[in-house]
């Protein structure tokens, strides 16, 4: 079928429409996580101070305590706190906007093709990012890690970037050998893992920034105190990485069906399944490290952002620069 060129078109706009939206979201976090913690530091400070005059025998400090009773109202901490929320939560809602946006930009493509898409490495680039905010979105609902959007939407504001600039490809029907239902199997569970895979490997270098500060408070010290616990920081990682790689491992196993019925075999060390396969046992190596209680903390981190960076080294350079079964980049 001919390609629509109107909603080709249409889904072009709205994709770099996201992108805009998704920069506003960043700027807005970014206000809340340079301002929004420093009330709660300051007031903090504060009660520990006032902790030690009680201590010491000295009076008590009514700074330290509620404000009395008919008081002109919130302090300038809480206001400069609910005002540096109030732009968080517009962060979010602006977020959401983009993903209406950007789902429309990938069925609008789809669309115009008469087809899944993610048939080359702009639309592949577009589903993957579309997945790691959506599921940030619902991070936030779980977890207090909102001021943390800034440090997420940043490697999808770069990567969609770099798709709809450097990997952009027009609208067309896919190469004949991915004309395949399982195109619409695999690589959607691909895109949909590696999508996911993006937030804990956000979670787990900033959990090593956060760790490294804690050893040594002078390392990071005006970033390191803004970020979550720890222990918030693990969860995120892990219970992500929990749901993605199911999903990730059932895309491999489906392509290695797929490698049979088109080239005759489950497995040919073909660059991108090597590279696919390391990232597996890599992950694979994360949730047992992070089960078993010895290897906790920074180690299982590390290893965590091994795997992400994996995922990253075969989306693009496996894809763009190395010559294999799975050169479908339609790059230029």
């Amino acid at each position: 079928m001919p390609v629509n060129e109107t909603l080709s078109q249409f889904s072009d706009w709205s994709y770099t429409t996201a992108v805009v939206v998704y920069v506003l979201a960043m700027i807005f976090f970014l206000v809340e996580q340079s301002f929004g913690r420093k009330g709660t530091q300051g007031a903090e400070r504060t009660r520990v101070r006032a902790a030690e005059l009680v201590g010491a025998g000295g009076p008590p400090s009514t700074t330290a305590a509620e404000p009395p009773a008919g008081s002109a109202g919130p302090t300038p901490a809480g206001r400069e706190r609910s005002r540096a929320e109030r732009f968080g939560r517009m962060g979010v809602a602006l977020t959401v906007l983009a993903v209406l946006l950007h789902l429309s930009a990938l069925v609008l493509r789809g669309l115009s093709a008469n087809r899944v898409p993610w048939g080359n490495m702009y639309e592949y680039t577009m589903a993957i990012c579309l997945v790691a905010v959506v599921t940030w979105l619902v991070v936030l609902r779980r977890s207090p890690v909102r001021h943390l959007s800034a440090f997420v939407l940043l490697p999808v504001v770069i990567l969609m970037f770099v798709g709809g600039t450097m990997l952009y490809a027009e609208s067309a029907p896919v190469q004949p050998a991915l004309q395949s239902y399982w195109l619409v199997i695999h690589v959607s569970a691909a895109a949909a893992s590696s999508g996911v895979f993006l937030v804990p490997g956000v979670a787990s270098v900033l959990y090593l920034i956060r760790s490294r500060h804690e050893k040594d408070p002078q390392k990071f010290a005006r970033f390191g105190p803004r970020l979550p616990a720890l222990d918030v920081l693990d969860r995120v990682a892990y219970r992500t990485t929990v749901f993605a790689f199911p999903v990730f491992t059932f895309g491999v196993l489906c392509g290695a069906v797929w490698a049979e019925a088109a080239w005759g075999r489950f497995w040919g060390w073909d660059p991108k399944e090597t590279v696919a396969f390391i990232a597996w046992v890599v992950y694979a190596a994360y949730l047992h490290s992070r089960a078993t209680a010895g290897w906790r903390g920074n180690r299982a981190a590390v290893i965590n952002v091994i795997g992400f960076a994996m995922t990253v080294f075969n989306l693009f350079f496996v894809n763009l620069v190395t010559t294999g079964l799975h050169s479908y980049a339609g790059v230029g």
